[in-house]
């Protein structure tokens, strides 16, 4: 029987519909009611009425073609997704920036023409914004999220923006779907809660829909999201772009950054805590390193490859859900990002500046990537609003290192006062200026791409593989990552009020995984599924299509650049060590421990019962930076606890302290201990946990350090701080992190 409502017929007036009909204006509760809409029982429309087809693919020249501009349906939705909330950005509100420079090793002249990466002797400037997704500008730095990592190279050819994350995928493949995942990870809208959180019904009830997601939801419940420093995260520009060199030749590429300090988490215990005592931990983190001349550095990695190679590979190279493993491509190190200058004004330059991926230079251009080819509209789009019109380029943020002449007139903030009388083209009264540039002169012509397909609202084939990377994600973590991702998917839909949507989702789980989805489902208290959900896309009938997503093995089952486990671990350059001392302290030792750490590039404050200073047992003063009551040990990568029998005892009876070192423990933090704090550890409840002996192989894979602050004891506390975290600790899974 057809749902469809029957058209009024000619010469009546058209049926109003009860919802929206005029009420008694004395009655305030109807009035509003008036505009509210329930969408149960109806059909998708535009908002001029025109039924909708497909709202989940856009429209392409083949499935795998790119998106046409004529996509009407498209270009409606997310103009009005960016257009929902001014003046902060929809997403990616929440953000610190860092000026810089990039300097190149080598030219890849025989990639691509772009002048900043052919010229070895310059120096490019940057501008980098880091920033968390979701939550508005006053949530939390440590929510669980996505991480965006953008970089605005200001090159003798024009701004170039490598608009990026710290993950390399994404969670859709169609920008079509973009304000549907937005909405869904957003506060609830009866109630607007919760904030910077993807722990509730609507996010995972999207998630458990759209199987695409599989491979992002492993990284975004991995401790990637929830990263120790901005400077010590990887940064990817997320889809497959092409580089062209000067005879035209292209090749696909995938932009890397890699950060010199290793990438590091934090526990996801330690991350809720951070937040509590300060939200701003990562915003305060860049600040403080790049003000004490600890700058942050990354190097560029490109996964370059010929356009011959576009379909060899077990994937689709123009999936935003897939990566290239480094064992099949290898990235090469290319050139160095140096942040080294804070800004000037929060709100004049991290605040108002406005990147786009469509600012590219000669030797760099786009491909069909379905999701990129969105964001080529959107960001225009959404800065119109954001920034007052068409002329933020003009801010000095935003403006290039080159002057900019053409035939663009007026509008709202208009900066540049414009001489002569033609502001058109072409032009005789002017000789034709502001001239086109050939190519030859650097000129941007963009990549001839041979295109030959029907217009179509569909996605390639080699799109529908959603778990195949998902598993190597999962099977390439460590045995305590895996641990972390299984919590935090207990967590999350521990946090989803309807069953169905839990049960749902551990059906997705299942075909990533089946030992992953049996934890998980533990943790629910629920039994998996017996029939696992469908796997397809939703076409226009709203029902998901019967068929099973491609499973592809491929012949890369583990990709060990995958863990974090495996990263740089030879620093402790900027990592923050407390020192808990009081009155009667060993002052040598301190001195000793902290000048070793120093020379090393560690930051080390004191902690004591009150500020002000210590006397120290041979009567010296000694600056307290923190008392207990404002330091807490989430805020330090590691804790040091002085001797001095008086300050031991003095310690041990402080429960602050006590407290300091359970829960570096249980954040499975290195510790080390004068040999006199013996009792003060003998007070915390891990004392049954320390190693009978203190030998190098033992405090290098229990990470607890006990002995006298000699060289040796300051040489391996040193390598304890450069491991980081010491995460078989949690082994038994007694230790919650």
């Amino acid at each position: 029987m057809s749902n469809k409502k029957p058209s009024p017929k000619m010469g009546t007036e058209p049926a109003i519909d009860k919802k929206l009909a005029p009420q008694p204006e004395n009655d305030k509760t109807t009035q509003l009611a008036a505009h509210t809409l329930d969408a149960a029982g109806e059909q998708m429309r535009t908002n001029t009425g025109l039924f909708i087809n497909d709202d989940q693919n856009s429209l392409k020249a083949g499935d795998r073609g790119p998106t046409l501009l004529e996509d009407f349906i498209l270009r409606e939705k997310i103009t009005h997704f960016d257009h929902e909330r001014i003046p902060e950005r929809v997403v990616h509100a929440r953000g610190s920036g860092a000026h810089g420079v990039f300097k190149l090793y080598d030219s890849l002249s025989p990639v691509t023409k772009a002048a900043f990466l052919n010229e070895v002797e310059r120096e490019t400037p940057v501008f980098v914004r880091f920033s968390t997704v979701a939550g508005s500008r006053g949530s939390t730095d440590l929510a669980r999220d996505v991480r965006g990592f953008a970089v605005r190279f200001y090159t003798p050819e024009g701004n170039f923006d490598l608009v990026g994350n710290n993950m390399p995928v994404f969670f859709i493949q169609d920008a079509i779907k973009f304000p549907d995942l937005v909405h869904a990870v957003k506060p609830e809208p009866d109630n607007e809660i919760p904030q910077a959180a993807s722990a509730h019904d609507t996010f995972w009830d999207f998630i458990s829909l759209t199987p695409e997601s599989a491979h992002m939801i492993m990284w975004a419940m991995s401790d990637r999201a929830i990263p120790r420093s901005y400077r010590m995260m990887e940064g990817f520009g997320v889809h497959t772009f092409r580089l062209i060199n000067a005879e035209g030749k292209a090749s696909f590429v995938k932009f890397h950054w890699k950060p010199l300090l290793g990438v590091h988490a934090v526990a996801w215990d330690e991350a809720q805590n951070i937040s509590g005592k300060d939200p701003d931990f990562h915003r305060r983190d860049l600040w403080d390193a790049i003000e004490s001349g600890a700058f942050p550095e990354y190097e560029l990695g490109l996964q370059i490859i010929p356009e011959e190679d576009e379909f060899k590979f077990e994937f689709d190279l123009l999936d935003p859900t897939k990566i290239v493993p480094e064992e099949l491509v290898p990235v090469q190190r290319v050139g160095k990002l140096t942040l080294n200058r804070n800004p000037d004004n929060f709100f004049a330059e991290t605040e108002q500046v406005a990147f786009h991926l469509g600012h590219i230079v000669p030797g760099i251009d786009f491909t069909n990537d379905p999701l990129l080819q969105g964001r080529l509209f959107s960001y225009t789009d959404t800065q119109l609003t954001r920034l007052g019109g068409p002329n933020f380029q003009e801010i000095p943020i935003n403006r290039p290192i080159v002057p900019v002449h053409n035939n663009q007139r007026d509008g709202f903030m208009r900066q540049i006062i414009n001489k002569g009388k033609t502001s058109y083209g072409p032009n005789g009264i002017a000789a034709n200026d502001p001239q086109q540039v050939k190519e030859a002169d650097g000129g941007f012509v963009s990549y001839q791409e041979r295109i030959e397909a029907r217009k179509i609202r569909a996605r390639s084939k080699s799109f529908f593989d959603h778990f195949s990377q998902a598993r190597l994600f999962f099977n390439s973590q460590s045995d305590p990552e895996k641990n972390h991702i299984v919590d935090a998917l207990t967590f999350e839909l521990g946090k989803v009020k309807l069953v169905e949507i839990r049960e749902r989702m551990l059906g997705v789980l299942v075909q990533i995984d089946k030992g992953l989805a049996t934890q998980v489902a533990y943790g629910l208290g629920l039994h998996l599924p017996e029939t696992l959900p469908a796997n397809g896309h939703v076409p226009a009938d709203g029902n998901p299509e019967d068929f099973a997503s491609i499973q592809v093995e491929g012949s890369i089952t583990v990709s060990p650049a995958l863990s974090m486990a495996n990263t740089v671990k030879d620093t402790i350059k900027s990592r923050k060590i407390a020192i808990l001392a009081a009155d009667g302290a060993d002052s040598a030792s301190i001195n000793q421990i902290k000048a070793a750490l120093e020379a090393e590039g560690a930051v080390v404050e004191v902690i004591a019962p009150k500020l002000g200073f210590i006397t120290a047992a041979d009567d010296t003063q000694i600056e307290v930076d923190q008392s207990f009551l404002t330091a807490a040990s989430v805020l330090f990568d590691s804790v040091y606890v002085a001797g001095g029998m008086n300050a031991v005892a003095t310690l041990e009876a402080e429960a602050n302290a006590v407290h300091f070192l359970n829960e570096a423990f249980k954040h499975c933090k290195p510790i080390a201990a004068h040999e006199d704090a013996m009792q003060v550890l003998d007070a915390t409840y891990f004392s049954k946990k320390l190693p009978p002996d203190f030998t190098e192989d033992t405090v290098l894979s229990e990470g607890i350090l006990v002995g006298k602050t000699d060289k040796n004891f300051a040489e391996l506390f040193i390598k304890m701080i450069a491991q980081h975290r010491f995460w078989e600790r949690e082994k038994p899974r007694l230790i919650p992190a």
